[in-house]
């Protein structure tokens, strides 16, 4: 039967039969969209696991692509090395912003890192932690590899540091990032208001700026000034290290650095030392300044010095009383901004 009269007597209109030909045309553009898609993801992974594209991150050249420079997609698995911290930094949402993206289906990490290798370089280090999916621990976030796949992503960039507050621009581009790269992976997205985050980051910034306390005490030896060689040799003694710029000293205690001394001139008689401690990035139970004290105390006594404060008064145990004081409202002052001393979040938020 011609088709003419088949349309005829199945009772259809000009107008009913037109738009099922244009829904027939829209089918067939989708299913051959989405074998492309196919075609194009399959080809990716093969690629990125035929030639091992794990990120070795202490290795890669450097390289700073630009959108849509990189074609290769084990070039962009790389390339992905260059944007993200190659720290073992955790995102922390106490000084972090963060955009939480959630997949339909599983996505290979090759195709997230590819992604991201395509954007261009830039200042600023974002951090980026996934969900395996099928895990059995389905609430550990951790870096993203080739190796697995991921049922959410975390994208986040740190709000504040010692340089201050992150600026409304860099922030406004890591919304940008974070939304482009929810609609390249298909994702659903979920991300804070800018102007909630720029407060946020205000805060912290003052934070950071009441409790960035850096004490110190100084040893004097104005009556029998030390040559480089013998202090060296009681620095040593008292288990301090000498720094590789070879004109300071470090004292650590199991692996954690307390405190370190001002640079000094190799070559010129050492009349005064001063030790230096940076509070917040030291644990209050490594009582670091008393540490410092003791240290600063033995090392007068044994080369005839004599401890002094800044304005080169003899440092008395009503000024040490009083520095105790001082020390533990600063240490509570960072609790309270839920910031603990020495913690990888402080050691981000002061550097």
């Amino acid at each position: 039967m011609p088709l003419k009269d088949m349309i005829a007597n199945a009772g259809l209109s000009d107008l009913q039969v037109a738009l099922i030909v244009i829904g027939i045309f829209l089918l067939l553009l989708v299913v051959i969209v989405n074998l492309r898609h196919a075609r194009a993801r399959h080809k990716l992974l093969d690629t990125s696991h035929t030639k091992g594209t794990e990120p070795a991150l202490a290795n890669q050249q450097r390289h700073e692509p630009s959108l849509g420079e990189v074609n290769d997609p084990s070039q962009a698995v790389m390339a992905a090395a260059m944007v993200l911290t190659a720290s073992r930094v955790s995102i922390d949402p106490r000084i972090d912003c963060v955009a939480t993206l959630r997949f339909n289906e599983p996505i290979q990490g090759a195709e997230i890192l590819a992604e991201i290798g395509t954007w261009p370089q830039h200042d600023l280090q974002y951090l980026l932690e996934g969900l395996k999916a099928n895990w059995i621990d389905g609430d550990t976030w951790e870096k993203i590899t080739t190796s697995f796949a991921y049922s959410e992503l975390q994208l986040a960039v740190q709000l504040a540091n010692r340089q201050g507050p992150i600026e409304v621009g860099d922030l406004s581009n890591f919304f940008t990032h974070a939304q482009n790269l929810a609609e390249a992976l298909g994702a659903q997205i979920d991300m804070p208001g800018v102007n909630a985050m720029l407060d946020s980051a205000k805060e912290l910034d003052a934070l950071a700026a009441q409790t960035d306390i850096q004490l110190s005490i100084n040893l004097l030896f104005d009556s029998n000034p030390l040559v480089w060689a013998d202090l060296v040799s009681v620095m040593q003694q008292r288990g301090f290290r000498l720094h590789a710029n070879q004109r300071s000293f470090e004292f650590f205690n199991q692996g954690q650095l307390l405190f370190f001394s001002s640079e000094l001139d190799p070559t010129d008689p050492v009349k005064q030392l001063t030790f230096l401690l940076e509070l917040p990035l030291v644990p209050i139970q490594e009582r670091a300044f008393e540490r410092m004290l003791a240290e600063g105390a033995a090392i007068a006594e044994a080369k005839q010095g004599r401890l002094v404060d800044d304005n080169g008064l003899n440092l008395t145990a009503m000024a040490v009383t009083s520095i105790h004081h001082h020390i533990d409202s600063l240490y509570t002052e960072l609790e309270q901004g839920g910031i603990m001393a020495g913690s990888t979040t402080a050691q981000r938020l002061f550097s």
